[in-house]
């Protein structure tokens, strides 16, 4: 005897209750994530990198960060990221009727939020998801630990290729001449 498991899709998300922003629901490989609204540490650490890119994309207009968009990959794989930084050839072309991303974006940044389970879903179950999609690079930022794992897609593949302190900056090559301070993004 074989299970039907449930897969949820984008069909379902649009009849979830509006709860006023204090619930995120992702689905990912047609599996239900439900988060709380985050630590306002979280939502500071969020806030300042956008802020820098944003900074750096109005100087070089080669595209646009954005703080919390839906980004929808498939009907069963639809994400709400903290921060990602989308060209504008790939914006053109990757917005639906509703201001949902349909395209992956180069850069996605997550910031972890407390719990095991929560570490998990970053660190595995969204790094394979991005990876499978084509996001060029993914950051995954630690408020706690005051770091950035930076990973890069290599061989078809995000790989971790370092991880930053609070004492380094933040460059990549997607962004030329994009410089922040770490230690910034954690005041």
């Amino acid at each position: 005897m074989v299970a039907n498991s449930l897969r949820w899709t984008t069909r379902d998300l649009n009849v979830m209750p509006d709860d006023g922003g204090w619930k995120r629901y992702e689905i990912i490989d047609g599996e239900l994530y439900v988060t709380r609204a985050p630590h306002i540490r979280h939502q500071g650490a969020g806030g300042k990198i956008y802020f820098e890119l944003e900074s750096w994309s109005r100087q070089t207009r080669l595209g646009e960060p954005f703080q919390t968009p839906g980004v929808i990959f498939t009907p069963t794989d639809a994400v709400i990221p903290d921060v990602v930084w989308i060209s504008q050839e790939r914006l053109a072309n990757g917005v639906d009727e509703s201001g949902h991303l349909t395209v992956a974006p180069e850069l996605m940044v997550e910031i972890l939020s407390p719990g095991e389970l929560n570490e998990q879903r970053e660190k595995e179950v969204k790094l394979k998801l991005y990876s499978r999609h084509g996001v060029q690079e993914y950051w995954i930022v630690s408020w706690q630990l005051k770091t950035i794992e930076i990973y890069r897609r290599l061989d078809a593949q995000l790989q971790l290729v370092g991880t930053l302190l609070v004492s380094d900056q933040i460059t990549s090559p997607l962004l030329p001449e994009f410089n922040a301070s770490v230690a910034l993004i954690f005041e």
